[in-house]
């Protein structure tokens, strides 16, 4: 990969970035992060703020959890991953948007969104397949 590529380079930090959490491996995990990198949880109102922070934050976790890579899309300095994530017993979906430096190349902004499963409304059984 080379440096007038973002593009591509993007790409390989996201998948870094996740396979380093996934094998707990903080070092290079902390190393797709810039110092500066802002987290957000939308939905439980929380942000965390720089590279120690949000490394103690995965670091201390209180449960087991598991995250498979579904499909990345890439563009520019932005980038989104679909994951499949398990945390002890449950299994759900969630989406993080990430943007990175232009320069640098690395995470600057990660936000997740972690939706819930519900049921859906009555009246369209008709249309849809449920799986």
């Amino acid at each position: 990969m080379t440096q007038d590529t973002p593009h591509t380079d993007l790409h390989a930090t996201v998948h870094t970035y996740w396979t380093s959490a996934e094998a707990r491996d903080w070092d290079t995990f902390e190393a797709t992060l810039a110092d500066d990198v802002v987290y957000d949880l939308p939905q439980t109102r929380e942000r965390i703020h720089g590279k120690p922070a949000y490394s103690r934050f995965n670091r201390e976790y209180p449960d087991t959890w598991h995250v498979q890579v579904l499909r990345t899309v890439v563009e520019t300095t932005h980038a989104v991953t679909w994951l499949h994530v398990t945390v002890g017993l449950e299994e759900l979906h969630a989406v993080t948007f990430f943007t990175a430096d232009p320069t640098t190349g690395l995470l600057t902004t990660i936000t997740d969104f972690w939706p819930e499963p519900y049921e859906p409304p009555r009246g369209r059984e008709h249309l849809v397949e449920r799986y």
